[in-house]
């Protein structure tokens, strides 16, 4: 059976990214098809295989500054050649789930999120403050975009949901059912060492308005408390400028230094809504405690009081008080390490492979 994989843009290894990789290794033999590609951005896993990128990898800054065609996707994506292949496996947070089979094929859509782009992240994207010019633009081309990616989701036959939060966008947006299949993380690698625990608290994301990072630098701008910042984005500048002297930034290194940091952190900050977020479960392996505000997926990973504490309103000020809180507490390392384990990738590749071969067998017989 002729099987391709795709991929919405392979720039950088992020939680998607992390996914993808466990399902090449489950299909080795797949070519996998992208929007665009940076070579050398993702593991030699995904580097290894055959890799074709839209035409969007050939326009004027089209790698650079993906973004600004973000209302082209829906015709680039056409460009991807999928049409040969009895079944697609997509992985999808944007237009990926566009792409077809062959007639009377199958397709497979592991969903990160519907394009949160055009519906619920709208204006953490797009600040008319920030921007206006490309707000106005993206005003314009949201209802499109929203058709579109409704539209296009009958695409796809089965849908799978990286966590329950996503199962419910799936079905308020596209009217479809899926099942939840958590992502796989490697607590094979991100192991407890046995070190002390330094007092600094730890934030891992990337540096866009979403991932609500600088509600965090306004926390520990207030408490005075030590804050290390590990990763990048069009936000880095900003949020440095306001930082004080006790907030340390970090660029993305190897993951052995991402470990290190998990293992000697007083506890993970993470203040942003993930859909489902790796993250905090790579923490856990760690056997450091989450202090996350309570929105999307990471209700679903973390326990409160167990392997960490929730914050439910935003703001600094209920950040702080959270944080206050986590101080007075006490959590076992081992019951988080416990916690963590229940997201193996292990746990990952069978889910995943026992979905994929039930659908074929419905569909091919």
């Amino acid at each position: 059976m002729k099987t391709a994989l795709v991929q919405d843009w392979l720039t950088g290894m992020r939680g998607g990214e992390k996914v993808m990789e466990k399902i090449c290794q489950i299909f080795p033999d797949a070519p996998l098809y992208t929007m665009i590609h940076v070579p050398g951005s993702v593991s030699d896993i995904i580097e290894s295989r055959k890799i074709s990128s839209s035409l969007l990898q050939r326009l004027p800054m089209g790698v650079s500054h993906y973004r600004y065609y973000l209302p082209l996707l829906p015709l680039l994506v056409k460009t991807l050649n999928t049409g040969k292949y009895d079944m697609v496996i997509s992985t999808s947070h944007c237009v990926a789930k566009n792409v077809r089979p062959r007639k009377g094929g199958i397709h497979i859509c592991y969903c990160h999120t519907p394009m949160r782009y055009v519906w619920d992240m709208f204006d953490d994207y797009f600040s008319m403050k920030k921007n206006w010019i490309i707000w106005i633009i993206m005003k314009f081309f949201r209802p499109y975009l929203k058709i579109s990616d409704r539209v296009t989701s009958r695409n796809v036959d089965y849908f799978i949901a990286n966590s329950g939060t996503t199962a419910e966008r799936i079905k308020k947006y596209y009217g479809r059912a899926s099942q939840v299949i958590y992502p796989p993380v490697d607590t094979g690698f991100y192991t407890p060492a046995g070190v002390e625990r330094e007092d600094f608290y730890l934030i891992v994301s990337s540096l866009v308005p979403y991932k609500k990072v600088d509600e965090a630098v306004e926390a520990f701008n207030i408490s005075g408390k030590r804050l290390r910042i590990i990763g990048s984005g069009p936000e880095a500048e900003r949020l440095e400028k306001h930082s004080k002297s006790n907030i340390e930034f970090c660029r993305w290194k190897e993951a052995e230094f991402l470990r290190d940091n998990y293992r000697k952190c007083r506890a993970l900050v993470f203040p942003g809504k993930e859909d489902f977020g790796i993250v905090p479960v790579e923490a856990m392996a760690c056997g450091a405690p989450v202090v996350a505000y309570a929105q999307g997926g990471v209700t679903e990973t973390v326990i409160e009081g167990e392997t960490g504490v929730f914050y439910k309103t935003r703001g600094a000020l209920s950040l702080n008080g959270a944080l206050e809180k986590f101080e007075r507490m006490s959590f076992k390392p081992e019951k988080i390490r416990a916690r963590a384990e229940k997201f193996s990738e292990e746990r990952f590749c069978g889910e995943f492979e026992g979905f994929v071969i039930d659908k074929k067998k419905r569909r091919f017989g």
